[in-house]
């Protein structure tokens, strides 16, 4: 039986948006200029012409990866019948030894972004977090180190930052 993968909700319809704009409007417009471009004679010097023909490629590249991947993968809805723990989807606040305050929210693996605290659940740190409860300790095995990290909340919905 083959591993599902899964992804928000939110995430699957970013990955189906991004396919939708690609294949409807960014590829007929490349496709246009690769055509003018065409017109203008001798393609072996044409910059326009080659910088085009390499665009279409990386689209039809990212079209054909984004068309098996959103069939592949399983868009799941947070649980919310058990808000004190943690689910996948979750945004988790957590504080190290340190102090150092972080915000974490568990995602798929491809969703993750380091720059907006979203981590697969593949990742060490969610692996860590998954079924925990707020006020719980969990240490977190990393390559290099070790981390313990205490949950001060869980949230089912975008936490509100100022």
């Amino acid at each position: 039986m083959a591993k599902r993968d899964y992804i928000t909700r939110e995430g699957w319809q970013a990955l189906a948006d991004e396919l939708d704009y690609l294949w409807r409007e960014k590829r007929p417009f490349v496709v246009r200029k690769l055509a003018d471009a065409a017109a203008e004679g001798d393609r072996s010097e044409n910059a326009e012409y080659i910088y085009r023909k390499k665009e279409l490629r990386e689209i039809d590249r990212r079209v054909r990866y984004l068309g098996k991947r959103v069939d592949e993968l399983t868009a799941v809805d947070p649980r919310t019948d058990n808000p004190d723990q943690v689910f996948f989807g979750a945004w988790v606040d957590v504080v190290d030894a340190d102090d150092s305050r972080h915000c974490y929210r568990i995602v798929g693996a491809d969703e993750t972004d380091a720059a907006s605290g979203a981590i697969s659940l593949h990742s060490p740190v969610a692996r860590a977090l998954l079924g925990k409860r707020t006020g719980d300790v969990v240490d977190v095995t990393l390559p290099a180190s070790r981390r313990e990290l205490e949950i001060e909340a869980i949230h089912y919905t975008r936490p509100n930052r100022n």
